[in-house]
């Protein structure tokens, strides 16, 4: 798990101005971005605008500032990536009533408080990733049979497979996230990199039957 005194934003955090807690968080935009875009569910496209809730995020750290030095719980970016989350989850609640799925109260705190990854994102951005195609997906040409595989994949690995694909988290922000230690963390992502081969080969399989 990341020791929050490792974090290598952690002067600007604790010490610095607002400009340059400002200028950092610019920084963050794009990942932040990343997060928002494989959680947002898919009918709030087109009604609700990705930097408006990361606008409203930037606004909220400024105001919790002052809290976030006294308990300096997370590394300050998991933080800022927390407090947006949360500004998500209010908007589903808000525009679509959704409620919190049963899987994802398993979950630790920090992954919690936030909508899962959608399946058709995290699917598209596997696709893409140049480790599915051939070496995982084993010629797969329908991006269906993906998303398919991974409903049926717990939540636990669908979200690290999220946070280490889509948003490009380290192994060490993903460990801190799960409250585990970095070879945990590791090992953990290579299980469910190793599940979701063997569901795809099974579906492969299922497939060419049904074609003979």
């Amino acid at each position: 798990m990341q020791d929050p005194s490792e974090d290598p934003f952690r002067d600007v955090a604790l010490h610095g101005d607002a400009e340059a807690v400002s200028e950092l968080l610019e920084e963050f935009r794009g990942r932040i971005a990343r997060m928002l875009a494989v959680r947002m569910d898919p009918r709030l496209r087109g009604r609700l605008d990705a930097s408006d809730v990361i606008q409203d995020t930037f606004i909220e750290v400024h105001g919790r500032i002052g809290e976030y030095r006294k308990r300096q719980d997370m590394p300050f970016f998991l933080w800022v990536r927390f407090l947006a989350g949360q500004k998500l989850t209010q908007m589903h609640r808000r525009h679509l009533g959704a409620e919190q799925r049963d899987a994802r109260r398993e979950l630790p705190d920090a992954l919690r408080g936030m909508p899962g990854a959608t399946t058709a994102t995290l699917a598209g951005a596997l696709m893409s990733s140049g480790i599915t195609p051939s070496e995982v997906a084993m010629r797969m040409e329908d991006e269906e049979r993906l998303i398919s595989v991974l409903d049926q994949m717990r939540e636990l690995d669908r979200e690290v497979l999220a946070l280490r694909h889509f948003e490009g988290l380290s192994n060490l922000e993903v460990a801190s996230l799960l409250g585990i230690e970095p070879s945990a963390a590791s090992r953990r992502y290579v299980r469910a990199l190793a599940r979701m081969q063997e569901k795809m080969r099974l579906t492969q399989g299922r497939g060419d039957g049904a074609a003979s």
